[in-house]
């Protein structure tokens, strides 16, 4: 199991350098010069030079390179090219409300996801099972920002009962920063919550299935006593990784959300980013959300590791 994960973690930090030098890359061979983009094509070559200079452009690309991914640890991620700002701090505000919305849509999904599903693969052949089944394929049919605007029409203009759009800190008002999480985290979670139950579904109708859960079942258990006691183990291996890969989907997902209920997120920021050309920005973004899909498959192979320890054994 320890060489298992040792190799895993290694694997993590060589993919994690080659995304990082393939990131720096893409936005280097971009056409325009960034200089050119801050001062306007009318800017005589001496103002070009010295805007090079102040930004570290006349560098060789390895220290440029270099500056850049030693700081992204610390959380130092350079100055706008456009503003000449501090990028760091936006940024890292940026992603925090993204994570909020991500981390609490995951949450819902599989608080809604993991009962119903088995409840759908207990009652696979009963009228509650297959109504289920079937609100889970209209489910997953409808995009995220359509479910965002049938909530914000129903819950925000027509009834009144939360706001529509914007963001409200949790550190200012508790209690309204829930009202603005509501709509968005449900119209994240809605189609996540369709996917994972049809998935949880399936993970578990196989279980029941196995000889050993008849065993069990033999010797008076219920199916639910059944699946509780031996069968939600197993069942989790599939539903792990297809969390982990729905977890990065809701990450791009929220970008869309970010813009219907207008929210600071890091979509937003990323989208303003590209919009006025600052590749700085719009680098270290591209490598932040690069690294928390990286992190969160990394995290999903250890608790693979974990739960069914045959997976170390057989892929050392």
């Amino acid at each position: 199991m320890i060489r298992s994960a040792t190799g895993r973690i290694i694997r993590f930090l060589v993919t994690l350098a080659v995304t990082s030098v393939l990131v720096f890359a893409f936005m280097r061979i971009l056409p325009g010069d960034p200089a050119t983009v801050v001062l306007g094509t009318g800017a005589t070559e001496e103002a070009l030079e010295r805007t090079r200079q102040e930004f570290g452009l006349d560098r060789p690309l390895i220290v440029q390179y270099w500056d850049w991914v030693t700081g992204i640890p610390f959380g130092d991620f350079g100055f706008s090219f456009i503003t000449g700002q501090d990028i760091s701090p936006i940024v890292l505000d940026r992603l925090s409300v993204s994570l909020i919305l991500v981390i609490s849509a995951m949450l819902l999904a599989l608080v809604i996801a993991i009962p119903l599903g088995s409840w759908a693969a207990v009652r696979h052949s009963k009228p509650d099972g297959i109504m289920i089944s079937s609100g889970t394929q209209i489910g997953i049919a409808i995009p995220n920002f359509l479910a965002g605007m049938l909530l914000i029409g129903v819950f925000a203009l027509g009834l009144g009962w939360l706001p529509a759009n914007s963001w409200m800190p949790p550190a200012y008002d508790g209690i309204q920063f829930i009202q603005h999480l509501i709509l968005p985290v449900t119209a994240l979670a809605a189609v996540q919550a369709a996917i994972m139950t049809r998935y949880v579904r399936t993970a578990v109708l196989e279980i029941l299935s196995e000889d050993w859960m008849r065993t069990a079942r033999a010797k008076g258990l219920s199916r639910f006593q059944a699946l509780l006691r031996h069968g939600l183990r197993n069942a989790a291996l599939p539903v792990l990784t297809v969390t982990g890969i729905q977890l990065t989907t809701l990450v791009i997902g929220a970008v869309v959300i970010e813009q219907v209920f207008v929210i600071p997120g890091i979509g937003s920021e990323l989208l303003s980013a590209v919009g006025s050309r600052d590749l700085l920005t719009v680098q270290s973004i591209v490598m932040l959300l690069a690294l928390i899909t990286l992190t969160i498959n990394f995290i999903v192979d250890l608790l693979y590791i974990f739960l069914d320890p045959r997976t170390a054994a057989t892929q050392g």
